[in-house]
């Protein structure tokens, strides 16, 4: 079964500096048909406006990954983390029992566009970590990379929660096929671009849920950079 959620049908907000889309419910945004999915709770794309950003602020018991699809992002927390995350970057943060951070565009001229993506963890009090890699798009190229997983393998991110993240870049025509195993799920998410997946089309900003199916077909339309999460 696959259930598309289109791009329009998302929450979201515009507040000046931040135009912000949920494709579950978040902050003032509640739909209860789109809490969330399996292990995914939060999947937010979001453009800050030029030198504007997040000020500091907390979190726990989270698994906070970072995609940058356009622009640079500073990021500064509570662990003594400094870092800068530029598209083809993931960024990893463990908020376990606790974490203030910032997330600031410090560009005076460019906007920076990005996916900002909560897993559940396995457990709660887990001791904060951070983590970030990039992933070069000749890794991403016609096929999907994992870029977070469990067990950190082919040296993806660390993530603890049974669930891996993949990306891919498919130009028209490119294709790629990604099992899932008995009992898995997976969600789908095209960060730019346009796409078939298992036959139905998909746009930037679409996502979609797929369950009960053994398989996921993702053939490239024009340019489409790909989100997969394959989850418990």
């Amino acid at each position: 079964m696959i259930r598309i959620r289109k791009s329009d049908e998302r929450g979201g907000a515009e507040h000046g500096w931040l135009d912000t889309r949920h494709t579950f419910s978040f902050a003032d945004y509640h739909d209860p048909d789109h809490v969330e999915f399996r292990s995914l709770r939060v999947l937010n794309e979001d453009r800050v406006a030029p030198a504007s950003g997040f000020p500091p602020h907390g979190h726990a018991d989270m698994e906070i990954l970072t995609v940058i699809l356009e622009g640079a992002l500073r990021h500064r927390d509570s662990m003594g983390t400094t870092s800068v995350i530029r598209p083809g970057e993931v960024q990893r943060m463990t908020a376990g029992t606790g974490v203030v951070h910032s997330e600031m565009n410090e560009s005076p001229t460019d906007p920076v566009h990005l996916l900002q993506i909560w897993i559940h963890p396995e457990r709660k009090g887990l001791e904060p970590g951070y983590e970030q890699k990039a992933f070069p798009d000749a890794e991403r190229r016609g096929r999907f990379r994992v870029v977070a997983s469990r067990d950190g393998r082919e040296g993806s991110l660390t993530i603890h929660q049974d669930a891996a993240v993949y990306t891919g870049l498919f130009g028209s025509g490119e294709e790629a096929v990604h099992s899932l195993g008995k009992g898995r799920h997976a969600w789908i998410q095209v960060a730019r671009g346009k796409a078939e997946i298992n036959g139905k089309p998909l746009s930037a900003g679409d996502g979609a849920a797929i369950s009960g199916e053994p398989s996921v077909r993702i053939r490239g339309v024009s340019d489409a950079e790909i989100l997969l999460f394959d989850l418990a």
